[in-house]
């Protein structure tokens, strides 16, 4: 997996109780436009952005890269898991060379409350401890976003530090190759 290490991308579909964790695909490109245009999802990432600016600049198969995976609920795309590299640029690191594997999430707000986001955020990170089982996962949200540092520590996420980055506080914590998900 490009970014991630010597991963085959995309690793068969995961699935859990209730969810289906796959590669994007073309039907979801509508779902991808409403991720990112919810004022709701964006409050905490900078705002959301236009709807007719995302409906020109959205590729037909949004979200096709390494790290990606669709949160599937029923059929229908629900959100998003994703695992990036961390930019050395940026501050929040717990290797000495940076660029840690980074968990971010988005769901569509209809999703809320029901618990998918820990379970498709449980399932990546199992996934990624089998394939890369000595690699530390890192997380930062802005601390204003409780539900988020909520799900980071029910995900095992420890806190590293805080710091000012994008105008706001931040919330850095990392879940180590040892912790035992749950």
């Amino acid at each position: 997996m490009t970014g991630l290490g010597p991963v085959p991308w995309p690793p068969a579909p995961i699935r859990t109780q209730r969810l289906l964790l796959r590669e994007s695909e073309a039907r979801d490109r509508t779902a991808f436009i409403e991720l990112f245009a919810s004022p709701d999802v964006h409050t905490y990432l900078g705002g959301p952005r236009a709807r007719d600016e995302l409906e020109r600049a959205v590729p037909e198969v949004p979200g096709r890269r390494p790290g990606v995976f669709v949160v599937d609920a029923g059929g229908a795309m629900v959100g998003t898991v994703s695992l990036d590299r961390r930019d050395a640029e940026r501050p929040g690191h717990v290797l000495p060379d940076a660029g840690e594997a980074e968990l971010g999430y988005l769901l569509l707000p209809g999703a809320w409350g029901r618990g998918y986001a820990a379970e498709a955020c449980t399932a990546v990170l199992d996934w990624f401890a089998r394939v890369l089982p000595d690699e530390p996962v890192v997380l930062c949200t802005q601390t204003a976003n409780a539900r988020s540092m909520r799900l980071a520590q029910r995900l095992g996420f420890t806190e590293v530090e805080r710091f000012e980055e994008f105008g706001a506080e931040q919330w850095f914590g990392v879940r180590s190759a040892a912790t035992v998900s749950g």
